[in-house]
């Protein structure tokens, strides 16, 4: 089923495909081609209220009774569905966000890996019981955490709905999935499919909106238990706010500005590729993008001339073709602000040594960019969140684990050099979140994924995620035979 241009995709609540209280439906726009996409509704407040309620239906009722051995069967089918319906979410997925296709179906295989993965760590829920002495037992109980909200961001809807969702059900929660309103379409698919395969109705519900509106209702709901977040620092900051009170709580994996050193001893030959990958990957559109590439001095000239040519040799254009290694950016606006940047950059002094110009024609296209720069610039301290690295030198190790630590960010950063033991040291003293050694893949099911400083907390993609989803009760029992009489009245 491809995407259907005259359809209008409604919000999905209770198990079914439904109009919005307010009727509001907004056009999408095919980021790459500036044409209309598709209509899909805008949720309100209203829709919020009736999401949760079906939500917490769901959670008192079916739902809250299955055991961890059907969850895993239905984490286990879906993840079977999506396989079966790749060809349709890889398209999705791609003229909903502009992300080159070959990249989209890289993630689909997170997607698939994900469900499975906590499909099997269902198995390690559970609590425990110590011996406290005397006629006293504790136990322990591992319950889910109730009704969740889960507010996912444009760059990659699916594989970040496919982040929160699978740990959220194999805790045993039901979700009120809240998708960007620019990029609904995937999320909203995966609702049908949870439901195609056997989810009770009412455990996965979607609602489109914008953040300060219906987001923020959804937040603040008294019926939420728990808020998961992915997004921009400044709103991950304003939804600590709104959960406050009543106090639910809070994940949040927030933006990036992170390094990738290269020591003089690295082996360009994966350095260069893997940093150009690590920062030109889904259009720079990335939290975790590498977009700050510090390089020993006695390289830098060449690190730099290097990058440039590689940034000029990759693919962009249209994100359906298999030969493309770059898409375009989510919309016109979003390329203005990343191109703002650039031309603030080479205001203050930074250099730009590939791309860096506006192309002509249709579509939010931005070329890959290289910029020369210090790391006093805006461009090297703030999220760009386009296809954009800045090249920074430093002196010595020292100077390099200053650099890296130098931004209010924390959550990945990749190192470059033959010897283990500097490689070891300098992960343990970088600030973040995760740290690769000669290695750019670091998001793996299985591996915790999140952040330090101001890039959030809480991790993802790991058994510590379940954790996030649940409660623990402690049951302490006397097994003595002789009554208890504390005052001795």
């Amino acid at each position: 089923m491809a995407v259907a241009t005259d359809r209008e995709y409604g919000l999905f609540i209770a198990g079914e495909s439904v109009e919005p209280a307010s009727g509001e439906i907004r056009e999408l726009i095919e980021p790459a081609t500036g044409e209309p996409l598709a209509k899909a509704a805008l949720g309100g407040e209203a829709d919020v209220d009736r999401a949760v309620e079906a939500a917490r239906t769901a959670l008192d009722g079916e739902w809250g009774k299955t055991p961890g051995t059907e969850r895993a069967r239905l984490l286990h089918a879906l993840a079977d569905a999506i396989l079966a319906n790749r060809a349709e979410l890889a398209e999705l997925e791609t003229r909903n966000v502009g992300k080159a296709i070959s990249s989209v179906k890289a993630e689909l295989h997170g997607v698939v890996e994900n469900f499975r993965y906590y499909a099997s760590a269902i198995a390690t829920i559970g609590g425990r019981s110590n011996p406290i002495g005397g006629s006293l037992l504790f136990y322990s109980l591992k319950e889910p955490v109730g009704v969740a909200a889960q507010i996912v961001p444009w760059n990659y809807p699916l594989l970040m709905s496919t982040w929160k969702l699978a740990p959220a059900l194999a805790a045993g929660c039901s979700v009120v999935l809240k998708p960007d309103p620019q990029t609904p379409l995937s999320a909203l698919r995966l609702a049908e499919l949870a439901t195609e395969v056997g989810f009770p109705a009412g455990v996965v519900n979607v609602v489109p909106g914008d953040g300060p509106t219906t987001g923020a209702y959804l937040v603040r709901h008294p019926g939420v238990d728990k808020v998961a977040f992915t997004g921009s620092t400044k709103t991950g900051g304003e939804i600590m706010r709104l959960a406050s009170d009543p106090v639910k709580r809070v994940t949040l994996e927030l933006g990036g500005k992170s390094p990738n050193l290269v020591f003089a001893d690295a082996d360009l030959a994966s350095a260069i590729p893997s940093s150009a990958w690590a920062i030109f990957y889904a259009a720079g559109q990335s939290c975790e993008a590498r977009s700050r590439l510090l390089v020993e001095k006695s390289l830098y000239d060449e690190v730099v001339s290097k990058m440039g040519e590689y940034a000029e040799a990759i693919r962009v254009g249209d994100p359906l073709a298999a030969e493309t290694q770059m898409g375009s950016l989510i919309s016109s606006g979003h390329r203005d602000r990343v191109h703002g940047f650039v031309e603030r950059g080479t205001s203050e002094g930074a250099e730009v040594v590939a791309g860096g110009a506006l192309p002509d024609g249709p579509g939010a296209f931005y070329p890959p960019t290289v910029v020369a720069a210090t790391n006093d610039l805006e461009i090297a301290q703030e999220v760009v969140f386009g296809p954009v690295v800045t090249v920074i030198p430093f002196e010595d190790e020292i100077d390099a684990i200053r650099l890296a630590n130098d931004v209010r960010y924390g959550l990945m950063a990749t190192v470059w050099t033959q010897d283990p033991a500097r490689g070891h040291r300098i992960a343990a003293r970088i600030k973040s979140g995760t740290v690769g050694i000669n290695m750019p893949y670091t998001a793996f099911p299985g591996i915790p994924f999140g952040g330090y400083k101001q890039s959030g907390f809480g991790r993802e993609l790991a058994l510590e995620s379940l954790d996030l989803y649940l409660e623990t009760k402690s049951v302490v029992v006397s097994t003595g035979a002789r009554p208890i009489n504390p005052f001795a009245l």
